[in-house]
């Protein structure tokens, strides 16, 4: 058939719908030489006519034409309203698989309406003539053969981007016109849902874009239609001739129009052009309030958490226990339908459905009555996707209901279902937005009439508040419910006290005391506090999001806490995460009262330990039960946190130590060598510190000249920002100055360190006159033996299952080495250990440093000292080869020497690095460590080859042994 027979066919016909429908499409299959269904399928399984479908509203109907993967389709009479036909077809489109296309003609029209997952919605309409043209042709074949072609290129992610980000340039422009941001918060909220509105057909006849056209053209009277829209809007009425529904809800309530320009006007009505009806909420909410809130400004265009992550917590902690208890209940009901189809008596079949609908109507009121918290909701993007999850699962029973012969049921579950707690004022109110928006898109997408006068229900859902301090010092309360999910604020907990305040600091440390650590990060106040709500049976569950350092440290002792009084149940130890905007590694926990098998990383485990661990029944490997250990106290210390711009360059501080001060002391008595984590994995910077030490007055450090004036100049403006009062007050002192380091050190011509975060764990030496950074770790030993056994292999071992885990979206996590839980709960080999060696050392012949110990140890001491002297000078001719370098004396006496690379081995030294060294693992290197390993193992009279799991079982058993 070609098209123009096709086209003089269906122009003349009279006939309906029922005696033309099956006819047309044969025909169509004849034009687009495509086979038939019967032809192809001749048992319907893929392809067929007349398809049944159950409807998402309830009840039966059948789908015109149906081909799997490809389209449903659906006829009308000729000239008969397509957009019904759509509406029919959109609601049997679960019951037929969710076919990427629905298409609905009526003989003399085809429109064709794209359906794929994650991409907004494209209409292609063919009239008769239209057959003719070989491209419109092509669309009708690719719908029959290749509907991937006919995907539309914009995603709904990609549009909701656009539209926040144009959004938010009308916030800031706004902003910077010196507008109230509460006001532009809901002014632009407004706007928003008028868009939407608009695109979904509340607002009728593009009453809105009517409006701004006109408004373009005659700016002065733009404020008064908007006050007249937005008034009808909060009561309902007519606006001009256009009948407008009560929308209400509180966002038309204050209606304070902001005066516009005409370049505002014209991005208003670009905006208006986007399909606003395909707009993801769960997304829009976070990158919008980015536009609003100028905290967050400079992370408008940053990456977003996409939905697929954020239900990984939603699904186990929400929605899978829900989906559990209704298949059980599915069970009984079933078995009561089938029961009351044999009964023999009308009253026995009576009752038994009776009890059948009973069983329903408890399910219904489960779901009904579900109340899922998130005590800090941003924009509402888990509870908005809490809130759809928990609406599918009830039309899920909804229909599995109807299939199983009881009366259909209307659906219930609303946004009252879902509870937040925000301090944020411009995300609490988008929260309540952003529900209201998915709400109405679910119940649009799923056939559902909205519910009118009011269209927005009032909802007192989001508490606008801090979730873990009141105003007055005391424990905020939170509400019951049953779930609690949420992603609280990450900030570690060596920024609280500088970001938060003194005050806010003090008070935390009130509230919480003997609950959680000082140095805890901020993001495990809200995992004691869904702790307590589950303990105190105000919550069953809880799925939080934290950075996976709550793994270690300070912050694993919540999580320890957690599983004391009640049980982790799934877990993601370590994953990429998008946080404000920024990628992050972080931790996935689920916690609460609850009988399944526990998921860690998504495979089923005997049991998850508190540093996100799997057990293992056979070995009972728990190593969140090690304790610190007396031993090993007052040894190991985080290096000075300086807050401000303490560091120098080296040719800086050189020109100073030339100078003399008034006082007559010399400058070097403040200006020393640094080091930081980057200085050892790498090449060591040549970067200096001003260090006024631990008391310090500040008349005295004025003595001083140059370093005080640097400091005054360059430090105070910014301490004076912060909120801490004794950083502020001491602003010429490093804000932890590290008493307890420098008594330790006090003696020691050298000392150990290792970067606190580092791709390997290595320690190296620096000598005492350098001060060491807040991102290395220091031990206060001088000895090769104790260098020696931290090298080791067993040493490794233990810190890597004792660490914390540090990381960003662009690799994976690195190990963080934590003097607390890496070097205090490390049980040295018997007599060996910090204690047993005292502070005298020896010299060997080979230049070696040992411990005094007891003589019944010191054979092992020599040994270990040996293999680790041999080991750490071959590791130093590599990163610094005699014929590549000079070593200058620096200008200080007593100060390490420069080194200076030679000019033809510049570019080659600056790959000398421990971190290349380690990555290249050349055979000298391993077989030193071998060695070192061998006489380790042999102090703690273990064999050489123990598994790594054996090496852990005897840590821990020692650890035990000791700390009992």
């Amino acid at each position: 058939m070609t098209p123009d027979e096709f086209i003089a066919k269906w122009q003349s016909t009279t006939l309906k719908e029922r005696s033309a429908a099956q006819e047309h499409f044969l025909d169509l299959c004849q034009l687009l030489n495509e086979p038939t269904p019967a032809s192809i399928d001749p048992t319907g399984d893929f392809y067929c006519f007349e398809k049944g479908a159950k409807k998402t509203t309830g009840g039966d109907g059948w789908a015109d034409v149906w081909k799997r993967d490809h389209f449903g389709w659906e006829y009308k009479g000729k000239r008969k309203n397509l957009n019904d036909a759509f509406i029919q077809l959109h609601r049997y489109a679960p019951a037929l698989e969710n076919p990427p296309l629905l298409i609905v003609s009526d003989m003399e029209r085809i429109i064709i309406h794209t359906a794929f997952n994650g991409t907004v919605s494209k209409v292609h309409s063919l009239a008769l003539e239209d057959l003719r043209i070989p491209a419109k042709l092509q669309l009708l074949k690719w719908a029959f053969s290749e509907p991937e072609r006919l995907r539309p290129t914009l995603t709904t992610a990609a549009l909701t981007e656009n539209a926040a980000r144009q959004f938010g340039e009308l916030a800031q422009t706004l902003r910077q016109r010196g507008h109230d941001t509460q006001q532009i918060a809901h002014f632009c909220q407004q706007i928003l849902f008028c868009f939407f509105a608009e695109d979904i057909g509340l607002l009728p006849n593009k009453s809105f874009s009517k409006l701004l056209e006109i408004g373009q053209k005659r700016l002065e009277h733009l404020p008064l239609m908007l006050t007249n829209l937005f008034n009808t809007m909060a009561t309902g009425g007519f606006f001009g001739t256009e009948e407008i529904d009560w929308f209400n809800g509180g966002l038309f309530d204050a209606v304070t129009p902001l005066p516009l320009t005409r370049d505002d006007v014209r991005m208003l009505r670009e905006l208006a052009r986007l399909n606003w009806s395909a707009i993801e909420p769960s997304i829009f909410g976070t990158l919008f309030e980015r536009g609003l809130d100028p905290n967050q400004r400079e992370q408008l265009g940053a990456h977003y958490t996409d939905p697929a992550s954020i239900m990984r917590l939603v699904n186990p902690v929400v929605l899978d226990p829900l989906r559990e208890e209704w298949r059980l209940q599915k069970i009984k009901i079933a078995a009561l339908m089938k029961k009351a189809d044999a009964a023999k008596s009308t009253i026995t079949r009576n009752k038994t459905i009776k009890s059948a609908q009973a069983l329903l109507s408890a399910v219904f009121e489960r779901l009904q009555n579900f109340r899922v918290l998130d005590p800090a909701c941003g924009s509402g993007n888990f509870l908005l996707l809490a809130l759809r999850g928990l609406k599918n699962l009830e039309h899920d029973v909804i229909l599995d209901a109807e299939r199983l012969g009881l009366p259909r049921s209307f659906t219930l579950v609303g946004p009252e279902n879902v509870l937040g707690i925000e301090l944020n004022s411009y995300a609490a109110e988008l929260a309540r937005v952003t529900v209201w928006i998915g709400e109405i898109q679910w119940m649009l997408n799923h056939g559902f009439s909205l519910a009118k006068n009011p269209i927005l229900k009032t909802i007192n859902i989001i508490d606008q508040r801090d979730a873990v301090v009141n105003a007055d010092g005391s424990e905020p309360n939170w509400p019951t419910a049953d779930v609690i999910v949420g992603n609280p604020p990450f900030l570690g907990g060596s920024k609280k006290r500088g970001v938060l305040g003194d005050d806010y600091f003090s008070t935390l440390g009130t509230i919480y005391a003997g609950r959680i650590p000082a140095g805890a990060d901020l993001v495990t106040y809200w995992f004691e506090k869904a702790r307590s709500q589950i303990e105190t049976k105000k919550a069953n569950a809880a799925g939080l999001v934290s950075t996976n350092s709550i793994r270690g440290g300070a912050n694993r002792q919540v999580l320890e806490r957690i599983c004391k009084t009640t049980t982790i149940f799934n877990a993601w130890s370590d994953e990429p995460w998008i946080n404000s905007g920024a990628a992050v590694r972080v931790s996935l926990i689920c916690f609460g009262n609850t009988e399944v098998t526990p998921v860690l990383n998504g495979e089923k485990v005997a049991a998850i330990y508190a540093d996100l661990t799997e057990s293992d029944n056979d070995k009972k490997l728990n190593l969140t039960t090690a304790k610190l250990l007396l031993e090993n106290n007052n040894v190991s210390f985080e290096g000075t946190k300086k807050y401000g711009a303490f560091d120098i360059s080296g040719d800086l501080a050189r020109s100073w130590l030339a100078i003399p001060n008034p006082h007559g002391l010399p400058t070097s008595n403040v200006v020393k060598p640094w080091r930081n984590g980057k200085d050892i994995a790498s090449r060591a910077s040549d970067t200096w510190i001003i260090d006024f030490g631990l008391n310090t007055s500040e008349i005295d450090a004025a003595l001083y000249e140059f370093p005080f004036q640097h400091l005054l100049n360059n430090v105070k403006p910014y301490r004076d920002t912060v909120r801490r009062e004794r950083t502020r007050k001491n602003w010429w002192i490093h804000e932890e100055a590290r008493s307890g380091m420098r008594k330790a050190l006090t003696g020691l011509s050298r000392y150990l360190c290792t970067p606190r975060v580092a791709k390997y764990r290595f320690f190296v030496w620096l000598d005492k006159t350098v001060l060491p950074d807040t991102r290395l770790v220091i031990v206060a030993r001088s000895d090769d033996m104790t260098f020696g056994i931290l090298s080791s292999q067993i040493h490794q071992i233990w810190s890597l299952a004792t660490c914390s885990w540090h990381g960003d979206g662009n690799e994976g996590g690195r190990p963080t080495y934590n003097a607390k839980s890496c070097f205090e709960t490390f049980p040295f080999p018997m007599g060996l250990t910090p204690a047993d060696t005292g502070s005298g050392i020896e010299t060997l012949d080979s230049g070696a440093i040992i411990p005094t110990v007891a003589a019944e140890y010191r054979d092992h001491a020599v040994a270990i000292a040996e293999a680790a002297f041999q080991l750490n000078q071959l590791r130093e001719n590599w990163l610094n080869p005699p014929e590549w370098i000079e070593r200058v004396p620096e200008v200080v006496a007593g100060y390490p020497d420069r080194i200076i690379a030679k000019p033809t081995y510049a570019a080659l030294l600056k790959q000398r690095t421990l971190t290349n060294l380690y990555n290249k693992k050349p055979a000298w290197l391993v077989n030193e460590h071998v060695k070192l390993d061998q006489a380790v193992a042999a102090a703690y009279g273990w064999s050489n080859e123990l598994s790594e799991t054996e090496v852990l079982q005897q840590l821990l058993a020692l650890n035990k042994a000791r700390s009992s």
